[in-house]
Formats: structure tokens, C-alpha cells, sequence
């Protein structure tokens, strides 16, 4: 398959970028079959005339001085082919000794490789400052083809040099940005929807914690860049990313998934934790919202899957015994019926039956899909905000009997718990920790509910 051929064919972004997203994990892998390697692409204006053939490419590290030779490698790899990429790869390293860090895609852009994302970013930096330098050469003394040895600055590149880590290319261990690898997550890219708020940005706050690399994804945008920006101030700049994503809306989770890989070069965790409630009677219930909380909350899982899943299967055809993880975020409701609430709950049962289907159909690929059941997160938005939360909603459609107050609600729902109180952030996660380090375990749907339903 040409890739000239595809990229003059296609004028559409969302069709490039699915392209340059399927590519990305076949490098990410090959670079590192135990996945703890980042890959991230540049195809901006200046980039694309040096990408239009091989010899033009190949010719920029000419350019390069010692530290280039560090960061970016004394040679560069230019692929012609999607079809050849392994192939190119192999007989690349075969016959230098080492891996690349920069491979050009004729016509789209170059990828830039590293044991971690500040790596790979310092790589791209470097690469751009050579391409600045290539475009508007200063023949200075120093270095191979007699530019300044200085040539990447903040000035001339949109990374700032400062910025990035100066840790040695081939340290695995540790980073600037809290992603130790020692870690239990460390390395890992995950995403987790429905991310700005509650359970989400719970959840993606202690991934963070253990090691990973987290998309903050959620159709209240702001929410999620003020969350993103929040971890990354607190475990360092590439931490998290913030997407603008609708669950419902295939293009838009196809989006995601892609600039995902185009940040990071892969996808080990799908957190599919986006979701509604609308409660009320059957009867008056109109069919509108029951059709918003199935269409979030089922339908919105199958895209998320769908989409993640052919990123997760690439990376297990380069690295046979590698295992990812989708784990939708379900609920209590999802194992029992729940009065006046019938909405949420078939809508949770139907995540069930996803995530066992799934989890038959995607082991082939290395792919465990598992579901969790939460208790109630008592103190979360989805509960206590005053005006549209689940105490507000019970109270009003009469769901607790007797209940006067809101605290009434609450004081009734705590009751219903052995354990005595609601489910806490860290309760879920801990639940996804063992899901991802248990290598022996799919298709199942594990209730965290402080002894509230019990399994038979």
C-alpha cells in the first residue's frame, strides 16, 4: 500500500489521522515490545517538504552534531510503505546496531521515539531544530555540515528546550514527569472518558500516581484541560493531555483515539467511565431521555471499545504476549435491578453483556475487557450537586419513602451499606490495578460496593 498513493487520495484529517494512528503502534512496539516506549508525530508546514522524498530526508542529518547523534541518532529511517515498516525497522537496526529514534512518513511528517514521553519530545525538538537550521542554513564552524551546534532554541521550534528533561536517552527507570517505570502503571497510555469530574478525574488522578500516561477525555472540555492542567502542574508537563470528546458520536471517539496515539504513540488502558442518569417512573419517563442514557452509557461504551480495541490489536501483532485493558466503569446497577431507575440500570446490565462479549472476541489479541460495579460515590457531583444530583432526583421522584431532605436520602443510602459508608475513589481504583495486574482474568464484572450486593 503507497503511501503516496493514500495521502493524495485523501483530503480529509480524520482519514490522515487514522493513518498516521495506525502506523504509530507498529513503531511504539518495535522500538519496545514491552511497550514502555512513547512515540509522538510532527507533520506541521515546515516538516513536510523534507518528508516528500528520501534522499531530502536522509540528507538532514548531514546536519547533526554530537548531541544529535545522542538524541536523534546518526542515521534516519524514511518509510515509503506502511506494508514495509516492520521490515524497514528490522533490517534498520540489523545493519546499524540500533534502534531509530526518527523515521520520516513520506508526506505526512516524522515520528520521534524515546523510552519515555519527555525523551521522545526532546528527540522532536532537536529534529525541528535541525529542519529549522536545513531551511535557512548559517554555514557556522561546529558541527557536520558547519551550522552553530546551538541550533534548537525556543525561538526557532514550538518546544521549548527547557522545558524537557536532559535525562540519558537510554534510562528507563525514571523521568521528570512522575513516570517511573518501577511503578505499577509505569509507562502505561490509558485514557479515561467522562475524566473532568467524580470518578473520572478521580481515577485518572491515582493512574497518574502509579506511572501512566493519562488522556483526560470529556465532552465538558474545560473541565477536562483545567483537570489536565492540574496533574501535569503537580507530576510534570507530559503527564495528561486534555481531549473534547461526545461518546455518542463515532467520529468524535475515532478522534480520540487517534490524537491519543498521535501523542503518545499507543493505548494500553481504556477507562470507559462516561456516563448518565436520569431517573424516574416508567411512566414518566419519555423515550428522549431514556434514548440520551443508553446512548451514553451503552452505546458509548461499544465506540470507545471498538475504536481502542483496533489500536490495542496492532500493538499485540508486534508484541505477541503483550496484554492491554478495557475496563468500563459500571455500576451496583449493573448486577441488580434498580426501582425507578430503570433507565441507568438496563443500560448497566447491557454494559455487562458488552464486556463479556468483548472480552471473548478480543483475547485473541491480547486484550482483556473487564467491567466494575461501584458502590455509591456519596460525596461525587453525580450525587451531591444540589440541583441536578441523585439524592435531589431521588428525593423528588420519591424513590426513598419517607424521605424529607436530601440528608434523608443520604442517611438511607449509607444504611444500606455494610460497610457503612459510600465507595471512594481509591476503592475503584484499586479494583483497576488488579484487573490490569491480574494476566489471568476477563469478562468479568467485579462489584466494589462495601458488601451492598454480594455475589452468589
Amino acid at each position: 500500500m503507497s503511501l503516496d498513493k493514500l495521502s493524495k487520495s485523501s483530503n480529509k484529517q480524520n482519514e490522515k489521522d487514522s493513518l498516521i494512528a495506525s502506523l504509530m503502534p507498529i513503531l511504539r512496539m518495535l522500538y519496545s515490545k514491552e511497550g514502555r516506549a512513547v512515540a509522538v508525530f510532527c507533520g506541521d508546514e515546515r516538516v513536510l517538504d523534507f518528508v516528500s522524498e528520501k534522499q531530502k530526508f536522509e540528507k538532514l542529518s548531514s546536519f547533526f552534531d554530537a548531541e544529535h547523534d545522542v538524541y536523534c541518532k546518526e542515521e534516519l529511517l524514511f518509510l515509503d510503505c506502511i506494508d514495509e515498516t516492520a521490515k524497514s525497522f528490522i533490517n534498520f537496526e540489523a545493519r546499524k546496531g540500533y534502534l531509530p529514534k526518527i523515521v520520516g512518513i513520506k508526506d505526512l511528517g516524522f515520528v520521534a521515539l524515546g523510552d519515555n514521553k519527555e525523551n521522545a519530545e526532546m528527540t522532536k525538538a532537536m529534529f525541528l531544530g535541525v529542519i529549522n537550521q536545513a531551511s535557512n542554513p548559517i554555514p557556522i564552524e561546529g558541527s557536520r555540515a558547519g551550522q552553530s551546534k546551538n541550533i534548537l532554541s525556543a525561538d526557532n521550534t514550538d518546544t521549548n528546550i527547557a522545558d524537557i528533561s536532559t535525562t540519558d536517552t537510554n534510562t528507563t527507570d525514571t523521568n521528570i514527569a512522575g513516570r517511573n517505570t518501577t511503578k505499577r502503571l509505569g509507562g502505561k497510555i490509558a485514557i479515561v472518558t467522562g475524566g473532568a469530574q467524580g470518578f473520572g478525574k478521580g481515577i485518572a488522578t491515582e493512574l497518574v500516581k502509579e506511572g501512566a500516561y493519562v488522556v483526560i477525555a470529556d465532552i465538558n472540555s474545560q473541565g477536562a484541560t483545567s483537570c489536565s492542567e492540574e496533574l501535569n502542574n503537580t507530576y510534570g508537563k507530559y503527564a495528561t493531555i486534555a481531549l473534547e470528546v461526545d461518546v455518542t458520536c463515532e467520529e468524535s471517539v475515532e478522534k480520540m483515539v487517534n490524537e491519543t496515539v498521535i501523542n503518545y504513540g499507543g493505548l494500553d488502558i481504556l477507562i470507559a467511565n462516561a456516563g448518565v442518569l436520569k431517573a424516574g417512573s416508567v411512566f414518566e419517563m419519555t423515550k428522549d431521555s431514556f434514548d440520551f442514557v443508553t446512548s451514553v452509557n451503552y452505546t458509548g461504551y461499544f465506540l470507545c471499545a471498538k475504536y481502542a480495541a483496533g489500536i490495542m490489536k496492532i500493538q499485540n501483532q508486534y508484541g505477541l504476549s503483550y496484554l492491554t485493558d478495557i475496563i468500563e466503569i459500571n455500576s451496583k446497577s449493573g448486577l441488580e435491578g434498580s426501582n425507578k431507575n430503570f433507565a441507568y440500570a438496563g443500560s448497566k446490565f447491557g454494559g455487562v453483556g458488552l464486556t463479556q462479549s468483548f472480552a471473548l472476541e478480543f483475547i485473541e489479541y491480547g486484550i482483556k475487557v473487564n467491567a466494575i460495579c461501584p458502590g455509591n460515590l456519596l460525596d461525587g457531583p453525580l450525587w451531591s450537586d444540589p440541583e441536578k444530583g441523585l439524592f435531589r432526583q431521588y428525593l423528588d421522584a420519591g424513590k426513598v419513602k419517607g424521605a424529607k431532605t436530601i440528608s434523608d436520602v443520604r442517611k438511607y443510602y449509607e444504611g444500606r451499606v455494610p460497610m457503612g459508608r459510600g465507595c471512594e475513589v481509591l476503592d475503584v481504583a484499586r479494583a483497576i490495578f488488579y484487573i490490569v495486574e491480574q494476566q489471568y482474568e476477563t469478562g468479568q464484572a467485579i462489584p466494589v460496593t462495601g458488601g451492598q450486593v454480594m455475589l452468589g
